[in-house]
């Protein structure tokens, strides 16, 4: 079900009427797709903008707080995120500044840095995940059953594209 007032919708229409039918509903999808995203990541950084920190260092805090140690190499961090290691660089640099995490040498590797988690830091994303939950994750504005789908739905995206 479309609204008259929906801008994707009316790319949709335009690029049937353009001759480009076929991929009409794969543009409107993946332009769903990434407004959505957009609206997503605007709710979750208006959360955490009391906090300090950005969705990306928040998901830092979080990789850390639930490791066993509470500490992880920069690499595994960086694995485990998706993401290029000038990233994890930048993130921990400004958490660091904060003084939400430290760098450590790694025990047995010479070439490794270990982060840690400060109290400081588990104090922040322990606010942070309460203010995420009320906010924005506990109702994400769809209904269960649409959270079950849209998750599938994305699952089966992520999985096509090698995500895992």
């Amino acid at each position: 079900m479309t609204s008259p007032n929906d801008p994707i919708a009316e790319a949709q229409r335009q690029w049937r009427e353009h001759g480009w039918a076929e991929s009409a509903p794969g543009m409107a999808a993946i332009t769903s797709l990434m407004r959505a995203h957009q609206i997503a990541l605007a709710r979750v950084e208006a959360v955490l903008k009391p906090h300090s920190i950005t969705f990306a260092r928040y998901e830092v805090l979080m990789l850390l707080w639930f490791s066993s140690r509470g500490t992880l190499p920069m690499r595994v961090i960086g694995s485990r995120l998706q993401v290029h290691p000038t990233s994890v660089t930048n993130a921990v640099d400004r958490l660091e500044s904060a003084g939400l995490v430290r760098r450590e040498p790694h025990p047995s590797d010479r070439r490794a840095t270990l982060v840690a988690i400060t109290d400081a830091g588990r104090d922040v994303a322990a606010a942070a995940t309460k203010d995420l939950n009320a906010a924005v994750f506990t109702d994400p504005g769809l209904t269960p059953d649409d959270v079950a789908a849209v998750t599938t739905v994305l699952e089966t995206y992520r999985r096509n594209a090698g995500d895992f």
